[in-house]
């Protein structure tokens, strides 16, 4: 009977043992500015070795392009509009919708985390990215930066872990959130102006907006930089081919018409996967894919189902026929669009009001849909324009408009937007030529919105129900910021912490 029972024991423990490690590594506000992408003026060897030596995906996309939806889409597998409350900005997180973390938990993963999990938001005292692994600190290499010792914090979990369970650990820095230390870039990066050899056509090519670029590469940079410092550690111990390790960002840079809204810049996140045990690297992956693929590809390689794991249906799709393919390029056909959207973003319309969009990206072309275009897409002027953070970007920008010197960057950044926008991504990916009205796009325009409606009645959107008023009437978690364009107006609204005085415009805007 003892040696049946040591038997046993010996089965178990070697079924854990080949059961993958999983690291996931989540910068804050990160577009492709990486250099395993072409970006020159950011050095990033840490996640270039993860695209190399596995690999790289140049279609990934998040579904909603704003923080705790974003990272609620990863947690659950489902798109925002299948997420209630949770489908919104600064949310209540409906316990309901358990995540792949917590599910890793339950089926003999030890879990932890470090910087920033999901949020903004209350997910009802749940530990839904895992335990906080947070004492380490390091002097920060600017203003703006985390002193946060993200790798050291690391290494306290992964030596203090229990030995017998795989481990799961989320790597989430608040890096590039804003806000940045002004010509960090130049002053403490040792970086030029001219080392960027384009400004977005949707900005003004300035000193300023220069310097607020190479400013947020020197934040990328610091998220590379501990991801290099835990990828050495894991070789150095043995782990690192037992190891998945997935490497991305929740959304597009914190810079006007980039985060918070749908167009590609705001959406199209760096991705790369490597597993040096299971898959052959160094492969370039043009299929489509977005954030709902990551809880079933993770399930999969824990060898976990979604029903075993107590979740919701997920909406994505397993990435492994990508890993065991071992090619580069488009690997399954079906993967040619990813569906985008967004509602309640930040605070700062009557009403508590959203901006409700929803868009296709499919055969290179990006069509968008905007249900109410009386509001102002990136907040109202007069409250700061709060679904944009601020920035010297920003400033110029409605500087500039300000001084009568040039408005079309205002138009493109903070406007109001016509119903319909249709984008060829191949011939201008910053999205500044709208060919909705261009006659020779009009089969495609419709195509795409008829494509469009029909997946999202297919994943039961109450926006194609006529119920998508159900968004605006979700609670904000933060009791004091809810009716903030009504407190606004009287004089009593709290600061939110992310506009400054010069955000505000104290004329009407029509």
């Amino acid at each position: 009977m003892r040696l049946l029972l040591i038997l046993l024991i010996c089965l178990t423990s070697y079924g854990e043992s080949k059961r993958p490690n999983i690291l996931f590594c989540i910068a804050d506000d990160a577009s492709l500015d990486f250099g395993a992408y072409g970006c020159t003026w950011t050095t990033t060897p840490a996640f270039d070795r993860v695209a190399n030596e596995g690999l790289l995906f140049n279609k990934a996309y998040t579904p909603n392009a704003k923080c705790a939806p974003s990272r609620a889409i990863i947690l659950t597998g489902r798109y925002s509009w299948q997420l209630e409350q949770a489908g919104n900005h600064m949310a209540i997180f409906p316990a309901k919708y358990k995540g792949f973390v917590e599910a890793l938990g339950d089926n003999g993963y030890q879990t932890g985390y470090t910087g920033k999990g999901w949020g903004p938001g209350i997910a009802q005292g749940r530990q839904i990215t895992g335990k906080a692994w947070s004492k380490r600190k390091a002097k920060s290499p600017a203003k703006g930066i985390s002193s946060n010792d993200y790798s050291a914090n690391f290494k306290d979990y992964h030596s203090q872990r229990d030995k017998s369970k795989p481990w799961f650990f989320w790597y989430g820095t608040t890096e590039p959130h804003r806000g940045f230390e002004f010509k960090s870039g130049v002053n403490k990066n040792n970086k030029k102006l001219s080392d960027i050899p384009k400004v977005p056509a949707y900005w003004p090519d300035t000193e300023t907006v220069r310097h607020d670029m190479l400013d947020y590469g020197f934040e990328v940079e610091h998220y590379d930089k501990h991801l290099g410092r835990i990828i050495k550690y894991l070789e150095e111990n043995g782990e690192l081919d037992n190891t998945l390790i997935i490497v991305t960002s929740d959304h597009g840079r914190p810079f006007p018409r980039m985060k918070g809204q749908c167009y590609e810049d705001s959406n199209h996140i760096p991705f790369a996967i490597m597993w040096k045990g299971k898959m052959k690297g160094g492969h370039k992956i043009d299929d489509y894919v977005n954030f709902t693929d990551i809880v079933p590809t993770i399930l999969e390689a824990a060898d976990v189902t979604v029903e075993k794991a107590g979740m919701q249906p997920v909406s994505g799709k397993s990435l492994f026929p990508i890993f065991e393919a071992n090619k580069s390029g488009r690997i399954e056909a079906w993967r040619d669009h990813v569906v985008i959207g967004k509602e309640r973003h930040d605070v700062g319309r009557p009403n508590n009001w959203g901006y409700p969009t929803r868009g296709i990206i499919k055969d290179d072309m990006l069509f968008l849909e905007n249900f109410e275009i009386d509001r102002w897409p990136v907040g109202n002027p007069e409250t700061g324009y709060l679904n944009c953070d601020a920035s010297p970007t920003k400033t110029t920008i409605l500087e500039m408009m300000r001084q009568g010197k040039d408005k079309k960057f205002w138009d493109l950044c903070f406007g109001k937007r016509p119903k319909l926008e249709l984008y060829n991504l191949k011939k201008d990916s910053d999205c500044v030529i709208n060919l909705a009205k261009n006659p020779e796009y009009a089969t495609k325009l419709k195509d795409l919105q008829t494509f469009m409606k029909n997946k999202l009645k297919e994943q039961g959107d109450p926006r194609m129900d006529g119920k998508g008023e159900i968004f605006d009437k979700y609670l904000i978690h933060k009791p004091n910021m809810r009716d903030f364009y009504e407190k606004f107006l009287e004089g009593k609204a709290p600061k939110t912490g992310w506009v400054i005085p010069s955000d505000y415009e104290k004329k009407p805007i029509e």
